[in-house]
């Protein structure tokens, strides 16, 4: 077994590889594999892992390329991340990529898909609508036929036809990369200094770019070294940051978070990863189905889900209550319309709860993290000297 240092290392390396090494080798492995990029939130990954390809995970440029030709196709008050995508393309990083999906979020990745619609990149592009309506006759009926026009997509490439065997097979896959995922953060859920966020969020952004195989073993070896006494406790408080699902935050922005005084015990950094809770039935007959229901009754709260049923606010206060945090950080991304629009009805609800909270906005170029660093600590140090029971939500 690896070393965790060598581990985060490796994780570290692949996660932002912006010439995605490790999924063009792969598909060079054999000559009827595709490689289909996609837009975070959340996919189902395991109908193209079931089809023959590879889902690789496209989150932007960060701070590791400078955005020049993609700055033409966007106005100066949309958010960063589609420049950043708009960038690679044009620059030929998705070179031998087959397809590319962009799920549902907001306008601008709707009219990103237009973008590489009319340059022609990739062999097909898909726009993937989830539903809003959740009774499974209706939005799950529908959420079927998108995924099954994915993959009429790839079959068209590669002519594999995807079975209910291959497709349970895939789902069975993802069901040990969540469920890995999870017992990591319940270990960091009491043990939060055996593994930093940062760490956690190079592990977990590695898997969007690895084949689920090589992604479940590096997770596996993952829970077994943090099931260790390692680390040193320090006097941090605990919080969950909610707001980063799509554009990512600068790896300085996370780690100034902790260095001002927090453990982010939850996070929807990498909410895809983690959109369904618990496993997804794969022993039916209709894995689409199961995939579709799954949605609809165990996905976790996110901004581009309106479930008038099960209102967000109250998704996130469980969260908040399960993992025994002390407050709430909301960080979303400049111009995030989904995230900022989102942002008064969380704060609202938790000045009704008490649950504690602090806000702020980033871009995934920031360089500078002074004044978000001092408002954090500010936070920190305010609960640390005036603590209260924790609220039950």
């Amino acid at each position: 077994m690896k070393s965790l240092e060598k581990i985060i290392g490796d994780c570290t390396e692949q996660a932002f590889d912006l010439n995605f090494t490790r999924a063009k080798a792969w598909k060079a492995e054999q000559d009827n594999r595709v490689l289909v990029g996609y837009m975070p939130i959340y996919i189902p990954r395991e109908i193209i892992h079931a089809a023959g390809g590879m889902s690789v995970g496209l989150l932007g440029t960060g701070d590791r390329k400078q955005i020049v030709k993609g700055d033409a196709y966007y106005q100066s008050y949309i958010c960063h991340i589609p420049r950043g995508l708009v960038e690679l393309a044009l620059d030929g990083h998705f070179e031998g990529f087959d397809g590319f999906v962009f799920p549902a979020i907001c306008d601008v990745i709707r009219n990103l898909s237009g973008i590489y619609r009319l340059k022609g990149i990739g062999r097909f592009i898909k726009y993937f609508d989830f539903p809003q309506n959740f009774l499974p006759h209706i939005g799950g009926t529908f959420y079927q036929t998108e995924m099954q026009e994915v993959m009429n997509y790839i079959r068209e490439i590669n002519g594999i036809a995807v079975t209910p065997e291959r497709l349970n097979h895939s789902i069975g896959l993802y069901n040990k990369n969540r469920r890995l995922i999870e017992e990591i953060y319940d270990i960091r859920q009491d043990y939060p200094w055996r593994l930093s966020i940062e760490d956690v969020y190079h592990i977990i952004r590695a898997g969007m770019v690895l084949p689920v195989e090589e992604h479940n073993e590096i997770l596996e070896q993952v829970v077994a070294h943090i099931h260790e006494d390692i680390g040193s406790p320090q006097d941090r408080i605990r919080v969950v940051v909610s707001g980063a699902f799509c554009e990512q935050p600068p790896i300085g922005l996370i780690k100034t978070i902790e260095m001002a005084g927090c453990y982010v015990v939850d996070d929807d950094f990498m909410l895809g990863s983690r959109m369904i809770m618990g496993d997804i039935d794969a022993t039916t007959d209709n894995p689409l189905e199961a995939i579709a229901d799954a949605y609809l009754k165990h996905s976790r709260y996110s901004s581009s889900i309106y479930d008038v049923e099960n209102p967000k606010e109250y998704r996130l206060a469980k969260i908040v209550s399960k993992r025994r945090a002390d407050g709430v950080i909301f960080a979303a991304p400049s111009f995030c319309d989904p995230s900022l629009l989102d942002a008064p009805i969380f704060q609202n609800a938790f000045d009704q709860m008490g649950i504690r909270y602090i806000a702020f906005k980033y871009s995934e170029n920031t360089g500078q993290f002074k004044v978000i660093k001092e408002q954090v600590g500010a936070f920190s140090d305010s609960i640390k000297l005036w603590e209260e029971e924790p609220v039950e939500a």
